[in-house]
């Protein structure tokens, strides 16, 4: 899920703006964290996500949608 961070171009983001950009609360994104679930970038006691890595997590979660059996004609499903 994760590739090589390369800082001059990454767009680091606070909890609150990740959690903005994911349109979920803040402590959701910090459960993600405590679980290991989404890369994080340590700066110290300071937490960053690189924008490139919450694509991914949104990349990753994603499930296909089921397309539902075409019935025949004159059969019974």
């Amino acid at each position: 899920m994760t590739r090589p961070l390369s800082l001059p171009n990454a767009e680091l983001l606070t909890v609150e703006e990740a959690a903005a950009a994911l349109n979920v609360t803040v402590r959701f994104i910090r459960r993600l964290v405590a679980e290991r679930r989404i890369a994080v970038v340590r700066l110290g006691r300071h937490v960053r996500f690189a924008r490139h890595d919450l694509d991914a997590f949104v990349l990753a979660s994603r499930s296909e949608a089921i397309q539902a059996p075409t019935r025949l004609p004159g059969r019974l499903l």
